[in-house]
């Protein structure tokens, strides 16, 4: 008998793309059991990310036609790293192989084969890799590709153009279920599992309806919780800044020290206020790298659940 493979797809007001993307993948199942690279009972799973439109009046429509559309309702939206890890302890148990997509469809379903085909080649995880950015703006592409660069910089170890379009053995979602992190950065976890991996590279297509669920806003966020989720290179970064600009106020001092000795002491008081606002400056700024850390420590002491399940479409065969 092949092995099993589960579909998880997050899903956040996507009432627009739900009646094209549930057939695609459909199809990429029917296909692969075809040539016999995957159980007949494999499936996908939805996960309904505390969507305000009819996305899961869609799900429940569709489960209804076909029990391979498998559902899980969030209580609340709890956001895109938090639904995607839902759907993948959902499955870890029912699943020799998970494959994680955005329902979108921007990432090229033909590709799940080829992942596929590296799970049975002895791969744990096979990461789905763009092959270059041309669907991006000038500025999302400028900035992602600074993001990994500077993330690399830091010492996290990611994946170069990776986002959440992966494989996952069943090994791999159990190593991965030891980690009981608050704040989720699932690009710079799973790189930390140390499983044998496979890389698949595809073009990103354009989105197929709707819009984007990750405004500029969004990527930020994202961002700045992967930075300080994987590195303390920022705080020690303010330490040396705290060092230069203390060799930058000692050379001051020295210098108006030698110009009263020499009595040309010049008196100003803008040179006064600009020192006074950027050592201000400087101080707020470490305060709110420290502040961050420390709201983290805040979120991960408490151990508070990420998710809470609402309610459950599945299979018969579950």
């Amino acid at each position: 008998m092949s092995d099993r493979l589960a579909i998880v797809v997050p899903c956040y007001n996507e009432e627009e793309v739900l009646p094209i993307s549930i057939p695609e993948l459909l199809k990429v199942l029917e296909d692969l059991a075809g040539k016999q690279k995957i159980d007949r009972d494999s499936y996908l799973l939805f996960v309904n990310d505390g969507s305000r439109d009819r996305t899961w009046e869609l799900l429940e429509e569709a489960h209804r036609k076909d029990a391979r559309v498998c559902a899980v309702k969030l209580a609340k939206n709890c956001g895109h790293q938090s639904a995607l890890i839902a759907g993948l302890m959902t499955v870890r148990e029912n699943a020799d192989m998970t494959v994680s997509i955005d329902a979108d469809l921007q990432d090229d379903v033909s590709v799940i084969e080829d992942m596929v085909d590296a799970y049975h080649n002895g791969c744990e995880i096979v990461y789905g890799i763009r092959g270059s950015r041309k669907s991006d703006s000038f500025f999302k592409r400028t900035t992602a590709q600074g993001f990994y660069k500077f993330l690399a910089a830091l010492g996290v170890k990611t994946v170069y153009n990776h986002a959440d379009f992966r494989l996952m053995s069943s090994k791999a979602l159990a190593e991965l279920a030891q980690y009981h992190e608050t704040n989720l950065y699932l690009r710079g976890l799973i790189p930390l599992l140390g499983l044998k991996t496979g890389e698949v590279f595809y073009e990103r297509k354009e989105r197929l309806a709707g819009e984007s669920k990750y405004p500029f806003k969004k990527m930020l966020a994202l961002a700045m919780n992967g930075i300080t989720s994987f590195s303390v290179q920022p705080i020690r970064l303010v330490f040396q800044v705290g060092l230069f600009v203390l060799l930058i106020c000692l050379c001051a001092a020295v210098y108006a020290f030698v110009s009263y000795l020499s009595g040309s002491v010049e008196h100003g008081w803008t040179s006064i206020i600009l020192s006074i606002w950027f050592l201000g400056g400087v101080q707020l700024l470490a305060i709110g790298v420290i502040g961050e850390y420390i709201g983290k420590i805040y979120n991960e002491v408490k151990h508070r659940p990420l998710y809470h399940i609402e309610t459950v479409l599945q299979s018969d065969t579950e």
